[in-house]
């Protein structure tokens, strides 16, 4: 990870502060989509920063230069930020968020400055306030992003993508039956209508797929549905020939840039509707936005008078998955798992057996080839995690060619990967050690696996949340006064987004606000790292189903979870003494579904079924007795 010199960047950013007229500028991660994984065009806050993590907010001012990110990446952005940066990390004590920070910025009648299109209507109210409290003098929309002027010719040009129909086989549900659902729910609520931002919830209501975001199966667009009319906001060049008579008559196509003068129009429709017999004053009526559409695209709706702001319908739909996404996704990660075998095994008889001299890109990109060959691929889900010792320890960490470390058979080595199938989406963590561990190491991972298993095996009422759960991931970390910074568990799209919300499992308010609901499909991934030293993380994918129980208080549906990630987990960094009666009995019924659905696809490969036996073969504690 290599340290960009900003300066004359940040240099031309306040000349060109000093010009519009404001003392502090915002550049946030997001896209005009609020997308956590972007085009490289978007990528404005990595260019003014050098900081290339997903997540973070860079904050400038005349004098200054911020920025916040998570715990995720507080090792990776103190090595790849320069001397003009102060580091705010998000969640210590006594760090200010950089909301706080902007605003202690703006005191003595300030102005702060951001582009309406990269930030939240909500945010950009409740920023402005903390603003006016701090007594800064307003934050203005800046229609120009500074940041896109600075970067000039070198800014990378908009993907101009094709994009594809997704068979009903894969899909499920077609489009009109999606689109009548959600005007079912705007009637239900008297809505005028849903102007749709987030891309990967156009892609999923129209059964769509394109190419416009890496390892995201997603298009530049936004949608507009009122009870009478479908409007899809795209360049029709993008559009594959068989996808508009696909679409048909029920859906107008209008270019991508109009979207905001049809805002505007949609706004003073508003204002032009008489009165309905029996309904309330049309003139009252709202268009619904989601809570992440941009700042941009309220204003031009006419503001809060005439836009409501709510969890948007259709994101809250696509995560609950129907009984083909559901198969779909079953399917996908056995065939997942078995090349994740195939992956390791082969891994551990270069580096074990033959001696060779890897480095963390070069087994990724393996990984890669083997994943190709089967069937349904498409391409990865995100960039391969590939890390060897202490590069474990950088939660989202990303080797690059050239400049990564040989994987050490001696250390732990970590291993975050996924893929994009037809029928389902994947993202699958192991740790392993190809040598002799140490008991620290072996007593981390342990703590972790069982945090795993809890929360595979949990069993709680309809109505819970993912917040309520993080704990029981987290208990036997807690015991020993240890933690991790980063979430338990995210939602997963069906051949979309491999991060997708409402839904998660973790300590982040908002998973407390939307319930699990037969259908989610989410991570189970708990970890522990030493900066410096070793990572350990352990990640499946979980079902959430319905559970038969003894009794039914309150005459609930009981929840659960059906796992359908299939890779065995590392025997040599397993201290079974650790382990209960009831989770080695987990771990070894999970070992033996791993192995029955799986060794099919190793006829002929000796090297990867003699692995897979080996690391599936029943735990008992007598092994364990003696070490």
């Amino acid at each position: 990870m290599e340290t960009v010199n900003t300066t004359e960047r940040l240099r031309s950013l306040r000349e060109l502060m000093q010009e519009h007229k404001v003392d502090v500028y915002i550049v946030p991660s997001e896209d005009s989509h609020q997308s956590e994984y972007i085009a490289p065009c978007d990528a404005r806050r990595e260019y003014i920063s050098g900081f290339s993590g997903s997540a973070g907010t860079a904050v400038i001012t005349s004098e200054k230069a911020a920025l916040a990110t998570d715990g995720r990446y507080f090792n990776q952005a103190s090595k790849q930020l320069d001397s003009n940066w102060h580091l705010l990390k998000q969640g210590l004590e006594d760090v200010p968020t950089w909301q706080e920070w902007t605003a202690e910025q703006s005191e003595g009648n300030r102005t702060v400055g951001v582009d309406p299109t990269v930030i939240t209507a909500p945010e950009a109210r409740k920023l402005s306030e903390k603003i006016k409290k701090k007594g800064g003098a307003q934050l203005v929309a800046i229609k120009t992003n500074l940041v896109d002027t600075v970067w000039g010719d070198e800014r990378p040009p908009r993907p101009n993508e094709k994009v594809d129909m997704l068979d009903i086989k894969y899909a499920g549900k077609k489009f009109q039956e999606k689109v009548e659902d959600l005007r079912k729910e705007l009637d239900k609520k008297k809505s005028a209508g849903l102007i749709i931002s987030m891309l990967d919830e156009i892609a999923w209501l129209f059964n769509l797929r394109g190419k416009d975001i890496p390892y995201n199966p997603v298009f530049f667009s936004y949608a507009a549905v009122t009870p009478t009319t479908v409007t899809l906001y795209i360049d029709d060049s993008k559009l594959n020939p068989d996808v508009i008579p696909y679409l048909g008559d029920e859906v107008m196509i209008r270019p991508y840039d109009v979207i905001f003068k049809d805002a505007e129009g949609f706004g003073r429709l508003l204002e032009m509707e008489a009165p309905v017999e029996g309904k309330p004053p049309r003139a009252k009526r709202k268009f619904w936005i989601s809570t992440k559409a941009s700042w941009a695209l309220s204003l031009n709706l006419g503001g809060e008078e005439k836009v409501d702001e709510v969890r948007s319908p259709v994101g809250d739909a696509k995560a609950i998955k129907n009984a083909t996404e559901l198969a779909g996704m079953r399917a996908c990660h056995i065939r997942d798992g078995a090349s994740l075998s195939e992956y390791f095994a082969w891994l551990e008889e270069e580096l074990v057996v033959k001696k060779t001299k890897l480095d963390e890109v070069v087994v990724a990109d393996k990984l890669e080839e083997i994943r190709s060959k089967r069937d349904h691929f498409v391409g990865l889900s995100f960039d391969t995690i590939s890390s060897a010792g202490p590069n474990a320890a950088v939660i989202h960490y990303k080797p690059e060619r050239g400049n990564c470390s040989i994987i050490d058979p001696t250390a732990v080595y970590l291993c975050d990967s996924g893929a994009q199938y037809l029928d389902g989406t994947t993202d699958t963590t192991r740790t392993l050690h190809f040598g002799e561990p140490t008991d620290m190491e072996r007593k981390a991972y342990t703590l972790v696996l069982k945090g795993v298993i809890a929360i595979d095996r949990a069993i709680f009422p309809k109505g819970t949340s993912g917040f309520a759960l993080d704990t029981l991931a987290r208990q036997f970390l807690w015991r020993e006064g240890l933690d991790y910074r980063h979430g338990t568990g995210h939602g997963v799209g069906s051949y979309l987004n491999v991060h997708e919300g409402p839904i998660g499992i973790g300590n982040r308010i908002q998973y407390s606000e939307v319930p699990l609901s037969v259908g989610n499909v989410l991570s189970d991934e708990p970890g522990y790292y030493e900066d410096g030293n070793f990572g350990i993380r352990i990640e499946n994918m979980v079902m959430t189903q319905e559970t038969k129980t003894t009794h039914k208080f309150g005459d609930k549906p009981w929840l659960g979870f059906e796992h359908v990630t299939m890779v065995p987990m590392c025997r040599k960094l397993i201290d079974g003494k650790l382990l209960s009666q009831d989770e080695r009995t987990w771990l070894n019924d999970y070992h033996q579904e791993v192995f029955e659905k799986t060794k099919g696809f190793f006829e002929g490969d000796e090297r990867t079924l003699k692995w897979l036996e080996r690391e599936t073969r029943p735990i008992h504690v007598m092994e364990f007795a003696l070490s």
